[in-house]
């Protein structure tokens, strides 16, 4: 009788990867592939699915993952059924792998930030908390406009890959509240500039889209990607609503091709 696959949480994917060293394999797409994968993971699509299950060893565990946990139990059922021992799943998909808990920062949080939390719906004592729509105080601060208090909260060792409601970061709040400084400091700070939110548009495409000529520049300065595209295949330079953030996608492209 055939072997089921197995669906895995993260702790135990954690485990497995630590322990029986599998092959991992992605079923996003490309783009998202390139952006950000679990360690050692290669890309799998439907175009090269024959390839791995004539190549991969059938006898070493096979840990595959997607964006949310569903896609991945439909190719997981095909590596079972080609004779594959051991095949897991990942539940939550990357999402939930790049979320994932990490331990506490143990920077001390300055009385200033301590009060500014209170003060804005937040636990004195947590930088993680969230509000309505999930969104976290760095993405709080972001998007009022307050560059102190996110210097604090970096400081502090805030997360900055943390998504609120609608898969979007504290880039994007910064560039709602068209705050060029703190845009800086969360791209001098690493944070990806180039997150997707739910409906895969990007702080550029947002930006573009609604006139934000400063905030344009200053995304394609710290190195935003042009390129990108939503679900349903437009670019920052398909939703340019002035003049200004068209002329500066465009030159920007010229650059980046010459």
């Amino acid at each position: 009788m055939t072997q089921p696959f197995q669906r895995i949480g993260l702790v135990d994917a954690e485990k497995l990867i630590r322990d029986a060293h599998p092959n991992i394999l992605d079923t996003r797409d490309a783009r998202a592939f390139m952006a950000g994968h679990i360690e050692g993971a290669r890309h799998l699509s439907g175009a090269n699915l024959p390839a791995f299950v004539a190549n991969v060893a059938k006898d070493q565990p096979l840990l595959i993952y997607c964006y949310h946990g569903v896609s991945s139990q439909d190719y997981a059922k095909v590596f079972v059924e080609s004779g594959f021992a051991e095949v897991y799943s990942l539940d939550g998909g990357y999402e939930a792998w790049r979320n994932r808990a990490i331990a506490p920062s143990t920077a001390p949080i300055e009385p200033v930030l301590a009060q500014w939390l209170v003060e804005n719906g937040f636990p004195a004592d947590d930088i993680e908390a969230t509000i309505a729509n999930k969104m976290t105080p760095l993405m709080h601060a972001s998007h009022k406009g307050e560059p102190q208090i996110v210097k604090l909260l970096i400081a502090a060792g805030a997360q900055l890959e943390k998504r609120n409601g609608d898969g979007s970061t504290a880039i994007w709040l910064a560039c709602v509240g068209q705050n060029v400084e703190i845009i800086d400091q969360l791209a001098d700070a690493g944070i990806n500039l180039d997150n997707q939110n739910d409906n895969g548009a990007t702080s550029l495409m947002y930006a573009a889209s609604s006139g934000r000529t400063a905030v344009v520049a200053r995304l394609l300065e710290k190195g935003a990607d042009v390129s990108a595209e939503t679900l349903d295949g437009f670019s920052a330079l398909d939703m340019a609503a002035n003049a200004e953030c068209l002329n500066l996608l465009r030159l920007h492209r010229k650059r980046a091709k010459a």
